[in-house]
């Protein structure tokens, strides 16, 4: 099978003599570079040359999971997220898991796994745990109950106390292959590339991936403290081809990146970026003006480069934060909610006075505004600031006075309690319609309920009639004509909400039976009944602007959750969304942190590289060092001024 090497591109020829001489490898390449076909020829290429041996794939997503086992659909493949294969590593292990947990969370150095009010944890702790340490979508570390987080600290804890399970792991697998390398944990690296050379056993470790577009907080980014010439090292293997971009963005991502590959078109005359064997030449604009209306960018490039942004598959417009989405797509109030609720703000304040400070009195029955008034209670100057809202607080306060009394009057043992996070509301994002939805949604249950509200409207509006049938809660009384008939007025009286408010289409969907009322929902009232009341009063029709953003039914995407997926156009803009983590304009004029710089530079060569034919950049009121730039980057003819 060797000789079947020779049909391989060159990279993934070198992926085999690193093999061939018993070393890590890395193979490194550009937004567009074919990594995971590269991944993939790699993977059955391996399996066909050792016929026996198992090969472990990790990816970062769910997606991702299914795109390789589709491809490569081999016995001796077992694909999987990173979470998904450390768990079923370690999931056997109950005793030395149970001991894990209680070791870390008595390590004042380890915060994300602590078990407040017991100090130190006993080591008996976990002695009646009937299911044992279970992995889950949530965190209960009492109950022996850790999520993604947590696992990844208890993996490399395990692994690095006990070396058997390296070589368990080994053995198990020749070939271990991590796809999108840069987005895993800094824990997860030093797994496999520290902790498991303390076993004998010899397998294979490689890296897919690009360090340019490591754009999230918690991935390693790099291998430089792991690569090298020497045999102990990762070694690295440059993929320099693009089959996506155009040579316009391809130059433009070139001057982007910060590693020394240089990015050049494909070799493949049939590869996406070519016609005719030719590399397509693209657009690159940069566009600015002295006012910030977007719509006015999207009217320029209809009008003259004849984008449709009301083709989502084809046209995305890529915005730094959600809440830069939110205005324009049309869930303002929504997203404020769940985001810019300062009144929860200040209730977490409160709380962690409460903790920090030890305050000892018993608050289980006074309400949110008796905690307040106690704890200001004769204090003054900074001590009593400590206790009231900050000034961002303050503002939110006096223009939500209603709200603020309301939660005021709530008992305090259950306000204390109240979570909110914007990930309640906008999880599982879709980029296109046809995407699937991934597992274990971080939705609370009255977005989920909402969705299954709008999702039996949209299967009816759709003519998808057998499938809006087995969804509704009414299919077990359609005996009759005259059955079918009250189902079509009640669904046709749900289609078209008007003003109607989110509550009164609960309860309309409910009594028509389109979407019963269950227990989750009934929970959700009880328990979460601040934040129930502030949603109940919205309009559905925001709510249904909502579901089209989350179902890739509209033009708009984060620039960080675009990665990973291509258009033919896209319109990246430039706005810091109030972040101090980015800032745009010191990215064309190389100055300010040098951790912003990087970062920002990263996600700005991710936006650009999605581009398929043409790149679109809006920078709103730049000044003259920024449009001296921005003609270095993108060409004179290519800076517009479209005031």
């Amino acid at each position: 099978m060797v000789e079947g090497r020779l049909n391989l591109e060159p990279e993934v020829r070198e992926v085999f003599q690193s093999i061939d001489n018993g070393r890590n490898f890395l193979l490194s390449g550009g937004a567009g570079s074919g990594k995971t076909y590269s991944l993939v020829k790699v993977i059955r290429q391996a399996i066909a040359e050792n016929p026996t041996a198992k090969v472990a794939c990790m990816t970062y997503t769910n997606a991702a999971v299914k795109e390789i086992e589709e491809r490569v659909n081999h016995k001796n493949l077992n694909v999987s997220t990173i979470h998904d294969f450390l768990w079923d590593s370690i999931k056997h292990f109950q005793k030395e898991l149970k001991e894990a947990l209680i070791a870390l969370a008595n390590n004042e150095e380890v915060t994300r796994i602590s078990i407040e009010e017991v100090n130190p944890v006993p080591e008996n702790y976990y002695a009646v745990l009937p299911d044992g340490v279970q992995y889950k979508e949530f965190v209960r570390i009492r109950e022996g109950i850790i999520s993604h987080d947590e696992l990844l600290i208890v993996a490399n804890y395990l692994f690095e106390k006990y070396p058997k399970l390296s070589s368990i792991v080994k053995d198990k697998y020749k070939f271990i292959f991590i796809d999108e390398y840069q987005d895993t944990s800094k824990a997860v690296v030093e797994t496999f590339l520290t902790h498991f050379k303390k076993s004998k056993r010899t397998n294979i470790i490689g890296f897919f991936g690009d360090a340019m577009q490591s754009i999230y907080e918690d991935g390693i980014g790099n291998l430089d403290d792991y690569k090298g010439d020497d045999a102990e090292k990762v070694n690295e293997i440059p993929k320099k081809q693009n089959r996506r971009n155009p040579q316009l963005v391809i130059d433009l991502a070139n001057k982007l990146r910060t590693d020394g590959i240089i990015q050049e078109p494909s070799a493949d005359p049939k590869a996406p970026n070519m016609v005719g064997g030719v590399i397509k030449q693209g657009t690159v604009l940069f566009l600015h003006s002295t006012d910030g209306y977007i719509n006015k960018v999207e009217a320029f490039l209809e009008a003259n480069y004849a984008w449709d942004f009301n083709n989502s598959k084809e046209t995305k417009e890529l915005n730094l934060t959600h809440n830069l989405i939110a205005g324009k797509a049309g869930f303002r109030n929504l997203m404020d909610i769940y985001d810019k609720d300062h009144i929860l703000s200040f209730k977490d304040r409160i709380k962690k006075y409460i903790k920090d400070n030890n305050v000892a009195a018993d608050f289980s029955e006074n309400t949110f505004g008796e905690v307040i008034e106690a704890l200001q209670q004769g204090k003054s100057g900074r001590e009593l600031n400590a206790v009231r809202p900050t000034n961002t607080m303050q503002v939110f306060i006096d223009g939500n006075a209603e709200l603020y009394n309301y939660a005021k009057s709530l008992k305090y043992s259950e306000f204390s309690k109240m979570y909110v996070d914007k990930d309640q509301l906008l999880d599982d994002k879709k980029q296109d319609k046809d995407d699937e939805n991934k597992k274990g949604s971080k939705r609370d249950n009255l977005v989920k309920h909402l969705f299954k509200i709008q999702n039996n409207i949209s299967l009816y509006q759709n003519k998808k009639y057998n499938e809006f049938l087995r969804a509704t809660d009414y299919h077990f009384k359609i005996t009759s004509i005259a059955s079918k008939k009250a189902l079509k007025e009640n669904i046709e009286s749900l289609v078209n909400v008007g003003d109607n408010t989110i509550e009164q289409v609960i309860n309309d969907a409910n009594e028509k039976r389109i979407c019963l009322i269950d227990d989750k929902l009934i929970a959700f009232k009880e328990n979460k009944e601040y934040l129930y009341n502030r949603v109940k009063d919205v309009k559905f029709s925001e709510f249904q602007k909502l579901y089209e953003y989350l179902e890739g039914q509209t033009p708009f995407s984060t620039q960080h959750k675009t990665k990973g997926t291509e258009f033919d156009n896209v319109l990246v803009i430039l706005d810091n969304g109030g972040w101090n983590n980015y800032n745009f304009g010191n990215l064309f004029l190389g100055t300010g942190s040098a951790s912003v710089l990087d970062r920002t530079q990263k996600i700005f060569y991710v936006c650009c590289t999605r581009a398929k034919e043409n790149l679109a950049v809006f920078f709103h009121n730049p000044d003259a060092d920024v449009i001296a730039k921005a003609k270095v980057w993108f060409g004179e003819d290519n800076v517009i001024d479209i005031s």
